[in-house]
């Protein structure tokens, strides 16, 4: 048996959602003459109730296009250590927008007002970088799925009101935390000053993530956009199966979460495991102990058909997903228990 568990981006289209593109209604999107893309950006606009949104091709051009937004080239983007703008998108806040990061030394991705506060530099110091910026990622990629408090979420939207500071949130695995948390998106878009969303991750869509913003803020996204080579014709084939994956495959996260869990917790009785990060989502984040080589840890699952990913140190990922069945999970979990070192 075949098992991809190394992310949730390696799904493939269902028979639905193939339909529902097939199917499309499509215009031509650099003309905003889509049809289904634009119902899409304005379902998802007032999904997080927010005024406007804007189909990218990837979450990592979304978020370089809201750093774009908010930022001038020197300033500054406070985010933690294990963002995915920092550490996944190619150093793209450098290359694109010109700025720095300043990176918080968080817990599992996440960090507090405080910490946010004391990460600030003085506005008027002008040799250090000009503050412009915090970014949160929710769920946290490299954290392991681990989701926000609202509280402390609340706590740094003052903070940054207090600075004129602009707030994002990466919300590429948002919709995992919506499931696992039971929340009201609109909280997200009351809160942040942006966010991007993903549709690839857990919802299953082959391609595409949105911006989305308030009317003003919004109104230089398509511009970015077309000089970071993200305009796209005839979009609503894809738009379609986005939609069709805000139809049928949140709920369903939930799933994932439950096989997620249940990972972890053999993983966790396993002698050659060091520890099991907190298991929130749909990523299983774990430690060999030392002495055993990670690269022979996964060839031995690979030689059973199971792919996995090194998060690096001696640290391992594994994601669940739409094509993940309970067949697969019960031969994964068999394969784990097998192993011996």
């Amino acid at each position: 048996m075949e098992v991809d568990l190394r992310s949730d981006t390696v799904t493939k289209p269902t028979k639905g959602m193939l339909e529902a593109m097939f199917a499309a209604e499509v215009g031509d999107d650099v003309y905003k003459e889509d049809p289904t893309v634009n119902r899409l950006e304005e379902r998802v606009a007032a999904y997080f109730g927010k005024q406007k949104a804007l189909f990218f091709p990837s979450g990592s051009m979304a978020n370089q296009a809201a750093i774009k937004l908010h930022t001038n080239p020197g300033e500054q983007v406070i985010c933690d250590k294990y963002a995915h703008v920092y550490n996944y998108e190619g150093g793209g806040a450098s290359f694109n927008s010109g700025v720095s990061c300043k990176l918080i030394d968080g817990y599992r991705g996440m960090f507090t007002a405080e910490q946010v506060k004391e990460s600030i530099n003085p506005p008027d110091f002008y040799h250090s970088p000009l503050t412009k910026l915090v970014a949160v990622e929710n769920t946290t990629n490299k954290g392991g799925g681990a989701c926000w408090d609202h509280q402390e979420i609340r706590k740094i939207r003052t903070v940054c009101d207090e600075n004129n500071l602009g707030l994002h949130l990466d919300g590429a695995r948002i919709w995992n935390a919506l499931v696992q948390k039971g929340e009201d998106p609109r909280f997200y878009g009351e809160i942040f000053d942006t966010i991007s969303v993903c549709f690839s991750k857990g919802l299953g869509a082959p391609i595409g993530s949105m911006l989305i913003g308030n009317e003003e803020l919004m109104s230089g996204a398509i511009r970015i956009r077309k000089i970071f080579g993200g305009g796209m014709r005839q979009l609503g084939y894809l738009a379609a199966a986005a939609n069709y994956a805000l139809d049928h495959h949140i709920k369903r996260l939930g799933e994932d979460h439950k096989h997620a869990q249940e990972l972890s917790a053999v993983l966790a009785k396993m002698d050659f495991i060091k520890v099991v990060e907190p298991t929130e989502t749909n990523i299983i984040i774990f430690e060999l102990e030392n002495g055993i080589d990670e690269g022979s840890f996964n060839q031995k699952l690979l030689d059973q058909g199971v792919k996995i990913i090194s998060m690096g140190s001696n640290k391992l990922r594994m994601v669940t997903h739409l094509d993940y069945t309970s067949e697969m999970h019960d031969y994964v979990l068999n394969v784990v228990t097998g192993l011996e070192f």
